[in-house]
């Protein structure tokens, strides 16, 4: 899979910004950007959310922030997330008013449930309980 299969392929219908994102993948001057990030071991994406009830992409809004939690993604307010910036690790950024911004966060496990010496830890689900139905031995008499 390569970014030009890729993008091309799949960026009719998006938005004008997106589809603007899209096509700078098949930029040589983007794809130099993306070559000189990867040495610092990051890369490029292209901020956006969903429409709630479509599904829909959309640019991601200047006021929220993808939050990934529990292996759950959502949008809340950036502000909101802001007050709490001790509980969330940022994992990407977009140039906003002359400065990096964060644009994407993943919460991560507070110190109640993790030791100061550990490393730190995204926020999982709770662990699925078997139902009675779902074991695989027999059930006893």
């Amino acid at each position: 899979m390569t970014v030009a299969s890729v993008s091309r392929a799949n960026a009719h219908g998006l938005p004008p910004a997106l589809q603007t994102a899209q096509a700078a993948m098949q930029i040589p001057e983007v794809q130099e950007m993306l070559r000189k990030l990867s040495a610092h071991r990051l890369g490029i994406f292209m901020p956006h959310q969903h429409d709630e009830g479509t599904g829909e992409f959309q640019p991601l809004s200047d006021e929220v922030v993808q939050l990934e939690s529990g292996l759950a993604v959502s949008f809340p307010p950036l502000d909101e997330i802001a007050r709490q910036s001790a509980s969330f690790l940022p994992v990407g950024w977009v140039w906003r008013a002359g400065a990096a911004s964060v644009a994407a966060v993943c919460e991560m496990v507070n110190g109640d449930d993790q030791h100061d010496t550990e490393q730190p830890k995204h926020k999982m689900p709770p662990p699925k309980t078997e139902s009675a139905s779902q074991r695989s031995d027999p059930p006893r008499c």
